[in-house]
């Protein structure tokens, strides 16, 4: 799962595609350890091995800055078996595609099992799309391993052929899990699915392509070197993830420090409490129904946690904090201190950019729409005003007051396109006490 949830709102999905995707893998992979079971396990010590190395690269998943949830030793090893083709000492694997589903599901769920007792999230949904990532994989490769004749005209070219052939199947299935994310959230948030499937391959390209590279190097070093290859070609994935577990640590720490920041106006009075975080969430939303890439979305929580920070500079607090009620001038004012702070930090140039402009007018009379307000800034002042509107009411009739005024303002301040957005989100979401 991608970015952070929209706390004040609960979702209500008429299908949520985490659900459907369980029940396919768990139905899948009932039937792949019934038939295993029966039929005997090929290869019973190579598929032990693989299982022990998919269990612990699951017991030390990682969690990316955005809270998505891999398991890059795990997924590699399970991409590995689906795409081993030969065994130093035994010649051909002849496992099946469900014996692969069986060996897999059985290690992701073993390694899982120590992150449930000790109370975490047992991240089911995440294993569910791995589980049925390496089912697609197998189901590409396995059938021209298992098939004689395929098996032997190959043989003939190795390594060559297999070794095209496995990095064909991976480059295939790179993105598939992407693809499973990115429909999950669909049903979920009721995102464009273009959208959310390019934030999803953007999030996942790095840590992909080393998962993908470990996969297809797994089989072919098996090949030459025996199992024995499994745990020295995953070394180099396990350190890469150890980097990235401390890249993600400081990017936590970063969010955590701005959102610690952003309460200064609440502590102080300026702001009700909670304004913030309610700003940041619904705006995240709206992010997200217009299509915001995962970079902008990024400046967009962060512009949306700190932009009220200017209120620090008033004498006497607006009532409520609602900066609605001031003059335009005011609200100019109050945004550029609030984006002068922000400049205090030098890596939040683009977030101080977006939180100054939000004070300004999508278009001005007789003009088209100003491209020097960024579209964050837009959102920002759409879901900044509309929460002063509501306040802490969660009726509907407040609701569509506070919609009808900001569609009132329309002509020159707020962007049209936003506040359809807003009322978009409003739709989709059923509201909880704040």
């Amino acid at each position: 799962m991608s970015g952070p949830s929209l706390l004040p709102y609960r979702s209500h999905p008429r299908l949520d595609g985490a659900v459907v995707l369980a029940a396919c893998a768990g139905i899948l992979v009932v039937v792949a350890v019934t038939q295993t079971a029966v039929r005997g396990v090929s290869a019973a010590s190579v598929a032990g091995v693989f299982a022990c190395v998919i269990a612990v690269g699951e017991m030390v998943r990682l969690r990316l800055p955005d809270d998505r949830v891999q398991a890059p030793i795990g997924l590699a090893a399970a991409l590995g078996y689906a795409l081993l083709s030969h065994l130093l000492t035994e010649g051909r694997a002849s496992h099946s595609i469900l014996q692969t589903v069986a060996v897999t599901s059985g290690g992701m769920l073993a390694g899982a099992l120590p992150h449930t007792l000790a109370g975490r999230p047992s991240e089911l949904d995440g294993i569910a799309r791995r589980v049925l990532v390496v089912a697609g994989v197998a189901l590409i490769f396995r059938p021209l391993v298992l098939d004689d004749q395929v098996f032997a005209s190959l043989d003939d070219h190795t390594p060559s052929y297999f070794v095209f052939l496995t990095i064909l199947a991976a480059i295939v299935a790179w993105p598939l899990e992407a693809l499973l994310a990115a429909g999950v959230q669909a049903s979920q948030q009721w995102g464009p699915f273009r959208a959310l499937l390019r934030n999803e391959l953007a999030a996942f390209f790095g840590i992909g392509a080393a998962i993908a590279s470990t996969g297809v190097l797994i089989p072919l070093a098996i090949w030459e070197v025996g199992l024995w290859a499994l745990p020295l070609v995953t070394i180099p994935l396990l350190l890469a993830q150890l980097a990235y577990r401390r890249y993600a640590g400081i990017r936590r720490m970063q969010v955590q420090t701005i959102r610690a920041l952003s309460r200064s106006t609440e502590v102080g009075g300026y702001t009700e409490t909670g304004h913030a975080r309610r700003v940041t969430e619904l705006a995240l939303a709206i992010g997200r129904d217009l299509g915001l890439p995962e970079r902008r979305l990024r400046v967009l929580q962060y512009a949306a946690l700190m932009h009220d920070l200017g209120q620090l500079s008033l004498t006497d607090p607006i009532p409520g904090g609602a900066t609605v009620l001031v003059t335009p001038e005011e609200r100019r004012r109050i945004a550029a201190f609030g984006a002068e702070v922000v400049r205090q930090a030098s890596v939040l140039e683009g977030v101080a950019a977006v939180v100054e402009a939000q004070a300004e007018p999508y278009r001005r009379p007789h003009l088209p729409d100003d491209p020097n307000v960024p579209q964050e800034s837009r959102i920002i002042k759409v879901v900044n005003a509309y929460d002063d509107m509501v306040g802490r009411a969660t009726s509907e009739d407040a609701r569509l007051e506070a919609l009808e005024g900001l569609r009132l303002g329309m002509a020159y301040e707020y962007d049209p396109r936003v506040v359809a957005s807003l009322a978009r989100v409003l739709d989709r979401v059923t509201p909880t006490p704040r």
